[in-house]
């Protein structure tokens, strides 16, 4: 676990992905970078055969080879919010510091000095980056340095992962909640707040509460009913979206009986704030 410290001054533990599983995904980008490189050298030595200007093909090598393993990887984490390829295989994502989304000057930072200081023109293959990593409290390489981020993981486990159960009374009113636009990261930190409930103070409780609240309230639509707590409402949202994936993947299975409504699993114990 690390300790980010948000811009408001809220410390949250998020698991840092460990060094071997970041290798792990770096190696499946690289697999498809070299996959994708291959063809456009093999289309482009295709194209200009007709020329037989070496120094040309020689040019255009270079420029597909910086710009597919520079490019991908930019690419992929501005559009994907922090994951290439293999981040999402492997359940990682790339944050800033303070735990929150990185943009493309981050995406751009680690790309650029991931391509002539951690892994290619410098980094002897990856060395530079590794060596970095084990030297870092938090696994960083030199472009996380750079950019100020850090990659997580988010694939927490399922002992420590809390049961949301809805809140009584609140079935009828979270059944017409639109939640189709509802983001997976944002349910995320949701889960992840509630888990971790009984480790936050009070002001924390309340300022998290409010931003996350707040950010799945304009993705759904709805806001938060006025006297209604921030954990009710979450644990209502949390609780109706997996009751809908629930009923969703019953729907794709072949006729049969009806399935038992979700519930927790055996021994887990459901969400309880303190009183």
């Amino acid at each position: 676990m690390s300790e980010l410290v948000t811009g408001d001054a809220v410390v949250l533990r998020l698991r840092v992905a460990a060094v071997p599983t970041r290798c792990l995904a770096f190696l499946l980008d690289v697999l498809l970078q070299a996959a994708v490189l291959f063809g456009l050298l093999l289309v482009a030595g295709l194209a200009l055969a007709t020329t037989l200007d070496e120094a040309l093909f020689l040019t255009v090598s270079l420029v597909l080879v910086v710009l597919t393993l520079v490019g991908y990887p930019v690419a992929m984490e501005s559009l994907s919010g922090g994951r290439t390829l293999g981040k999402m295989a492997l359940g990682l994502r790339v944050v800033r510091d303070d735990g929150g989304p990185i943009r493309f000057r981050h995406a751009l930072t680690r790309g650029l000095a991931g391509f002539f200081v951690d892994f290619w023109a410098l980094g002897l293959a990856g060395a530079v980056a590794l060596v970095v990593a084990f030297l870092s409290g938090r696994g960083k390489r030199v472009g996380d340095y750079l950019a100020g981020t850090v990659v997580i993981s988010e694939r927490t486990p399922a002992a420590i992962t809390p049961v949301i159960v809805m809140p009584p009374g609140l079935e009828h009113w979270a059944a017409h909640l639109d939640l189709a636009h509802l983001p997976d990261d944002a349910a995320l930190r949701a889960r992840q707040y509630l888990g971790r409930w009984s480790e936050f103070s009070e002001d924390a409780r309340s300022q998290l509460g409010f931003q996350i609240s707040r950010e799945i309230a304009d993705a759904i639509g709805t806001p938060v009913p006025p006297g209604m707590p921030y954990w009710t409402y979450l644990s209502a949202v949390l609780a109706e979206r997996r009751r809908r994936d629930h009923a969703q993947a019953w729907a794709q299975q072949p006729p049969g009986p009806t399935p038992p409504p979700p519930g927790p699993p055996p021994g887990a114990q459901p969400f309880t704030p303190p009183s």
